[in-house]
């Protein structure tokens, strides 16, 4: 989750609500001073170095960093003719991202005539993230989006009692497993690798990347496929689930102390798509670049 989208304060399927006595407008955006060195990279050349970047949250939309057009290297954006009409911030201007011989056609933007109210982002241009080759915070990669600060996981150890089972089979059965809290979704439980039947899960050729826990790998459960995850070297700030196996609670049933569990609204994960140009090595654990 973030402040804009997945079930965050701001996002359209938000979980909560503001307590006010009146109706909030149906669209509420925020920006704000992203207060990091951010960095982007194309074609070997870094086309703008900042430390003044302004995050935008747009309700169902990933953050955006926008630049101050000074920060941009010179003879990087070449205007083009195409221009867009944004549903809140009125004309935006795309730019062709040229770096040497390789150019990138529509891959910057500027919303040109700007209502006052969003003054922040007055001379200020976006890099569309997958038509760049990376984007950094200072030396480390960031993967999927702009880091969203208000973006938080929160692993639990815990004595509940989780079963698992595909029809008369138990796939799972542990009074150990991890309990993972991660903004704007429900409950996630990872359970231990020996308390798991490995001979029921079939490895698929299918990988997913998140950009705050690293790469997933998936199983499937008998006819049920991609029922079961884990990530096998989560990234640092995570590592306790590393091995660890989750479930699908609508693929497979899923009991917690007895209790059935269902796949709650607003569960599933707004899918981004690889990074252009990512490596798996880019997205282990401790990789520099």
């Amino acid at each position: 989750m973030g402040l804009a989208w997945q079930q965050g304060p701001l996002a359209p399927g938000a979980i909560g609500r503001f307590l006010v006595p009146g109706r909030l407008p149906e669209r509420l955006l925020f920006a704000e001073p992203l207060r990091r060195r951010m960095r982007v990279r194309f074609a070997d050349t870094w086309v703008v170095d900042s430390e003044d970047v302004t995050l935008l949250h747009e309700p169902g939309r990933y953050p955006v960093a926008y630049f101050p057009l000074g920060d941009v290297s010179p003879g990087i954006l070449e205007l083009s003719d195409h221009t867009t009409q944004h549903r809140d911030f009125g004309t935006t201007a795309w730019y062709t991202v040229r770096a040497g011989s390789d150019s990138k056609p529509r891959a910057a933007w500027q919303h040109t005539e700007l209502p006052g109210y969003a003054g922040e982002l007055t001379g200020r241009i976006a890099f569309a993230w997958r038509a760049m080759d990376a984007f950094y915070e200072e030396d480390q990669r960031l993967v999927g989006h702009a880091a969203d600060p208000y973006h938080r996981i929160d692993i639990r150890k815990t004595s509940r009692h989780l079963v698992v089972r595909d029809g008369g089979q138990v796939i799972a059965d542990t009074k150990q497993p991890l309990a993972l809290y991660e903004s704007g979704f429900a409950p996630r439980w990872y359970v231990p690798r020996a308390d798991v039947d490995e001979s029921a899960l079939t490895p698929v050729e299918f990988q997913t990347l998140c950009p705050y826990k690293g790469v997933c790998s998936y199983y499937d459960i008998g006819d049920a496929r991609r029922a079961a995850w884990s990530y096998l070297d989560a990234w640092p700030e995570v590592a306790a689930v590393t091995g660890f196996v989750s479930f699908e609670p609508d693929l497979v049933e899923v009991t917690r102390d007895g209790s059935r569990q269902r796949l709650e609204p607003g569960q599933g994960v707004i899918p981004h798509g690889i990074d252009r140009n990512l490596s798996l090595d880019e997205a282990r654990p401790g990789w520099r670049p």
